[in-house]
């Protein structure tokens, strides 16, 4: 299943930038150290490459991830979002260069008003986060931010198209998880590692992504030669399409959601 340090940094970052939670436990929810963690392995090293306005004389350009989240305060900055972008999708992210090519190859990244940055994983213990300083940039269009109840139940529906097609294709052959994850997705489901204020109804939405990411994964690895037929590729690409469109929306709108 998939990772997004740069939902965890725009989620935290915003929660302590609006007073919602300590600088402490928002650094450690990020990398890993603390309760907010999420269960990932403690211990994982971030690095920052670029920060506008941060240096470290003994280390060069790379700073710890600390650092970079206290210049947040001090640039200005209430809240950033998480950006999945993707081939052909790259409308939330400012045009800065190298931004758009690294933040698709990366699939994510954390963008405020005066800064974005994205994640690299560097092997098991290392996390590698690239700055770009937005000052005087054009920011793009405000994101058409719609309900959490929409992205769930547009969710719902990409589901239920898509199971029907993959069950047509007997991916079940391929892959026996599969059947198991899909019925899995109608039962409540709880993501950890959001801040204990986060909207409830984002948990959930974010735990059923999850599940959802990982039938997707077993679906995209079968490709190209677990298909029958051209035909059935081709059917299977499209059904898988608008199921990874509704995961990204579900999961943007859960790491974003502004608590009531």
């Amino acid at each position: 299943m998939h990772d997004y340090p740069a939902g965890r940094f725009a989620v935290w970052s915003t929660a302590w930038l609006t007073g919602r939670t300590s600088y402490d436990q928002a650094l450690d929810a990020v990398t890993g150290d603390g309760a907010g963690s999420g269960g990932r392995a403690p211990g994982t090293a971030h690095r920052v490459v670029g920060m506008p306005g941060v240096t470290d004389a003994a280390a060069g350009d790379a700073v710890p991830l600390g650092w970079a989240l206290s210049a947040l305060l001090s640039r200005g900055e209430r809240r950033l979002r998480l950006v999945l972008p993707a081939p052909g999708d790259v409308r939330d992210l400012p045009a800065v260069p190298g931004l758009v090519s690294l933040a698709l190859e990366s699939g994510q990244a954390a963008v405020g008003s005066t800064v974005a940055l994205v994640p690299e994983q560097l092997g098991t213990e290392m996390v590698s986060w690239t700055a770009f300083d937005l000052t005087g940039v054009a920011p793009p269009p405000p994101p058409v931010e719609g309900t959490l109840r929409a992205a769930s139940g547009a969710l719902d529906l990409a589901v239920a198209g898509s199971a029907r097609t993959l069950a047509e294709l007997d991916l079940a052959r391929w892959n026996p998880e599969v059947p198991a994850l899909l019925a899995g997705l109608a039962r409540t489901t709880s993501a950890p590692g959001l801040p204990p204020d986060h909207e409830p109804l984002a948990l959930s939405v974010l735990g059923r992504a999850s599940r959802l990411s990982r039938v997707l994964d077993l679906a995209m690895a079968d490709a190209p030669g677990a298909a029958v037929t051209h035909a059935q590729a081709r059917a299977r690409d499209e059904a898988l399409r608008p199921l990874a469109q509704a995961l990204r929306e579900a999961t943007t709108a859960a790491y974003n959601a502004v608590p009531r």
